[in-house]
Parts: C-alpha cells; sequence; structure tokens
C-alpha cells in the first residue's frame, strides 16, 4: 500500500480510524479536534502537524511510521498511559521501571496466568 505522501496519511487514517471502527466525528472527539480538522486531514486537504500527527497516532492506536507509509504495520510502536485516566496501572508501569529482573519475571508470569484463566 505505497502511494505519495499526500495520498498516504489519508489512507493510513481511514484505516487506523475504521479498525476501531471509529466515526470521524468519534476519531476527531478521541484525538481532541473538531470534526471538521479531522476531516480535512482524512480527506488530505491539510497534512498534520508533526505533533498532531503523534497525537493522531496515539490515539488511534497506531504509529507514525504507519501513517506516513514507513512502515505496513498497522500495530503501535508507543503506549502513553495516564496518571490522571489509570493511576493504578500508571504505578505499576512506574514501579517496574526500577524493578530487578527476578522481580519482573514474577510480575510477567503472574501477569500470563492471569490472562490464562480469564
Amino acid at each position: 500500500m505505497r502511494s505519495s505522501f499526500n495520498t498516504l496519511i489519508p489512507e493510513r487514517l481511514k484505516s487506523a480510524r475504521e479498525k476501531l471502527n471509529l466515526s470521524k466525528a468519534e476519531a476527531a472527539r478521541r484525538i481532541g479536534l473538531t470534526s471538521a480538522s479531522y476531516v480535512r486531514y482524512e480527506a488530505g486537504d491539510r497534512n498534520p502537524s508533526p505533533q498532531v500527527l503523534q497525537s493522531i497516532a496515539e490515539k488511534l492506536g497506531t504509529s507514525v511510521a504507519f501513517l506516513t507509509g514507513k512502515t505496513d504495520d498497522i500495530s503501535p510502536d508507543v503506549i502513553s498511559i495516564s496518571k490522571n485516566d489509570d493511576p493504578l496501572l500508571f504505578e505499576l508501569i512506574n514501579d517496574t521501571q526500577s524493578a530487578d529482573d527476578a522481580t519482573l519475571k514474577r510480575l510477567l508470569s503472574y501477569y500470563h496466568r492471569l490472562k490464562t484463566n480469564n
């Protein structure tokens, strides 16, 4: 799926949005844009700035590399966790930053057991 930069971002935006089953208005809300702004990006009438592109990628669960055609892998390459939105997960991730290897292995083992039991 390679094409010129001007048509690639709109095609990739649409793909990422549709993967999440979002309307254009829902995608705009999730990203923090007006519907009109988002529609212009997806229509190819405007190119998002690098900062807006990063925000779009994060909110639509993909990567800037996918949106700009550097990869065909739609999966995210960055995950942001907000302390305000998910304080427990934020605390867990923050605590693991200084954990030793043995602790990390125990946490992963516990996580995998929980995941298999659900």
